[in-house]
């Protein structure tokens, strides 16, 4: 009798996970597999003779396509500019927030509610906002008459969404302003569970408020830092609804094309689904490649305490 309860409460715990287990394998590693087996085929699922197996010939011409390598600039022009611009805003507004100010919990609703709203939901409302005579560029206007001289006028009529530099720009203000509550968030945590201590003696030793920053803010936020540019880096390399809803069209010239909305206009539009498996795997080794380096790179962070 006691073996076989021994038995028993040794399989329970994978009789919780087995659910979960089950969603995860048909619903995304299958899924994956399959994507992986189809990135060898060429199939448009139309043709009745099914797919038909051409090697790697659809990485082959991924290498000489260059509208996959122009996605592949716009989203680390993307990446680059939402990761750096959000995660510096991000910080300082935490940092901000970390003094003590009054109704904090107020701020912490305001700034959090972007990030948990649709993004669909979110991006037509900022299409409106963009538009040439959106909300934004009434903003500026007003702006530009209590600030004569200091805004030129050609930056009240800006046409956000119908010229290339600009369509980037407004798609990275977009995204900054949707995550930017998640990583505050983050960041403001880690601020508050810093141990004070460490201030006081900086201050004891005669350090300003850059050399606290620099020898004990920086080195404590590190491992917030890591985790929020990991994912960040991920998230920009997936973007596809704000560029979906706010260019349809993948933005003027392609300007806003990201790899996958490429990935999704290789496969819905053109039929070219073995084609368009061989570039989810490219973008999943870019993604892995960058992850594994900025952790070489940046180190898995400690918090010294």
């Amino acid at each position: 009798m006691a073996p076989n309860r021994k038995k028993n409460s040794y399989l329970k715990p994978y009789l919780y996970i087995l659910p979960a287990f089950v969603v995860i394998l048909v619903f995304q590693l299958l899924p994956m597999l399959y994507a992986f087996f189809l990135s060898f085929f060429r199939w448009d699922m139309i043709n009745v003779s099914g797919p038909q197996f051409v090697g790697l010939r659809n990485y082959l011409i991924l290498f000489q396509d260059a509208d996959f390598w122009l996605s592949v600039f716009n989203t680390s022009v993307f990446a680059l500019g939402s990761i750096c611009l959000g995660l510096s805003v991000s910080l300082l507004i935490a940092i901000l927030l970390s003094k003590g100010i009054k109704f904090l919990g107020t701020f912490r609703v305001a700034y959090f509610i972007p990030y948990v709203a649709s993004m669909t939901a979110i991006a037509i409302v900022w299409r409106g906002i963009l538009q040439p005579r959106g909300l934004l560029n009434a903003a500026i206007k007003l702006l530009a008459g209590l600030l004569p001289g200091l805004i030129p006028a050609s930056l009240t009529e800006i046409r956000w969404l119908q010229e290339p530099g600009w369509a980037r720009l407004a798609v990275i203000i977009f995204v900054v302003w949707k995550s930017m509550g998640f990583n505050i968030l983050i960041f403001l945590t880690r601020l508050l569970d810093i141990n004070p201590s460490y201030y006081e003696a900086a201050e004891i030793d005669g350090a300003n408020a850059l050399g606290k920053f620099r020898w004990i803010t920086w080195p404590q936020l590190m491992p917030t830092t890591l985790f929020l540019l990991t994912i960040s880096i991920i998230f920009a390399f997936q973007m596809f609804i704000p560029v979906f809803i706010l260019t349809p069209d993948g933005g003027p010239l392609k300007s806003t094309t990201t790899t996958v909305f490429y990935l999704y206009k290789t496969a819905f539009s053109s039929n070219l689904f073995g084609y368009a498996c061989a570039i989810a795997y490219a973008l999943f080794f870019i993604i892995l490649i960058l992850t594994l380096l900025q952790r070489k790179l940046l180190g898995t962070g400690s918090t010294g305490e």
